[in-house]
């Protein structure tokens, strides 16, 4: 019976190592899941459509360009935005570099951070500045329409791009994205000119038209820089260029 019982110690040591590895890849498979739940918080990127964080960043703007536009002069708007950049860039310095409580912020994070921002400073830093450095710098109509395109323009036609995107030219970029992105620019420009500052019709289009299409042919460049900080600064400098070279008036 012991005989019959017993495995010689070739059979024995294979049953061994069939064990072994069975073990390991459940291991595996075990920490690889807990690796994917943990990492659930930060999995948002680019290409995800991430609504939450596109419609504040929608709603963020068109509120500080209206109320601008309206409502608040110009030394308050640098005062109050600036004051903003400042506390933000401290929340951020202290979530990137104490990441052990980001547990704590995980419900906001999921929706308004991107993947790729989880150990570094988010969008919103150059966002922020885009915003105050532009309204420092430029005339206040000039400032809404930049702060306008850069509310709207961009993440609608990140939006369009990635939901009906079929068409890609560039890195990234769609016709359709560059579409949507070119004809919210041309309202941006459009509204105001005529609503506030009462452009004649013709040349408000031809002024909407040719600004829109030097902005959407530069948005579609491959660039580095956040664009957070690109679109308002360079929208707001090709208009004062235009505006100033066709003796466009810049208030009532």
């Amino acid at each position: 019976m012991d005989q019959e019982n017993s495995k010689p110690p070739s059979l024995a040591s294979k049953d061994d190592e069939e064990k072994k590895t069975i073990e390991v890849k459940n291991f595996q498979t075990k920490e690889t899941d807990e690796e994917e739940k943990g990492s659930t918080t930060f999995k948002a990127t680019r290409k995800n459509l991430q609504l939450p964080r596109r419609i504040f960043h929608m709603a963020n703007g068109s509120i500080i360009a209206t109320l601008y536009l309206h409502y608040v002069e110009h030394s308050f708007a640098v005062h109050t935005i600036g004051i903003g950049v400042c506390l933000f860039y401290i929340f951020e310095q202290l979530r990137v570099k104490y990441p052990e409580y980001a547990d704590s912020f995980s419900i906001i994070s999921s929706y308004f951070y991107r993947a790729e921002e989880q150990l570094k400073e988010s969008a919103m830093i150059p966002y922020a500045m885009g915003l105050l450095l532009t309204i420092l710098s430029f005339p206040k109509i000039i400032s809404v329409v930049a702060i306008f395109t850069l509310a709207t323009s961009d993440p609608l036609s990140a939006i369009i791009g990635i939901k009906f995107g079929k068409h890609p030219f560039l890195e990234n970029k769609t016709y359709e994205g560059s579409g949507a992105f070119f004809i919210t620019c041309f309202l941006c420009i459009f509204l105001p000119f005529h609503f506030v500052i009462g452009l004649t019709v013709g040349k408000n289009i031809m002024l909407s038209l040719i600004w829109s299409l030097l902005v959407t042919a530069f948005e579609a460049l491959p660039s580095r820089v956040d664009d957070n900080l690109t679109i308002p600064l360079v929208t707001a400098t090709i208009g004062w260029i235009i505006t100033t070279l066709w003796n466009v008036p810049l208030s009532p």
